[in-house]
């Protein structure tokens, strides 16, 4: 696409709309206790975000990356350490639910208690995005 079809407020609607989403897919796979599954959706959820934040920010399509920190950094987010440490745990829920040599260590890793306790973190961290970007 070029910028004479950009149109900022929809793209941002689009990005967070996914998010959204992928919130409720995140609860209703803990819900189900597929617990890698959820923290999987949560990168997504959180991906969304940072890739709306990136529009809002930047006035510009998001990058083609993964990586939620590079993500974040690239939107210029001013980033404590506590959430950057956040941002490259939660990246690693999306390749360690996506490829086989990787998925069986971090299926036994997600017990309930190691999930909830992401999840937790997931909320405040999709909180926090969503009001960066609607003020």
């Amino acid at each position: 696409m070029n910028n004479k079809e950009f149109n900022k407020e929809k793209l941002i609607e689009y990005w967070i709309d996914g998010s959204d989403d992928d919130f409720e897919t995140m609860i209703a796979m803990f819900d189900s206790k597929r617990f890698n599954w959820s923290l999987f959706i949560g990168h997504l959820m959180i991906e969304k975000l940072l890739k709306a934040n990136y529009v809002k920010v930047k006035l510009d399509y998001p990058p083609f990356i993964h990586n939620l920190l590079r993500l974040a950094e690239k939107a210029d987010l001013e980033l404590t350490d506590d959430r950057k440490e956040q941002l490259v745990t939660i990246t690693a829920f999306n390749i360690n639910t996506r490829y086989d040599d990787y998925k069986m260590s971090f299926k036994q890793r997600c017990t309930p208690d190691f999930t909830s306790e992401w999840i937790d973190k997931l909320k405040e961290l999709r909180l926090w995005i969503k009001q960066l970007i609607l003020q």
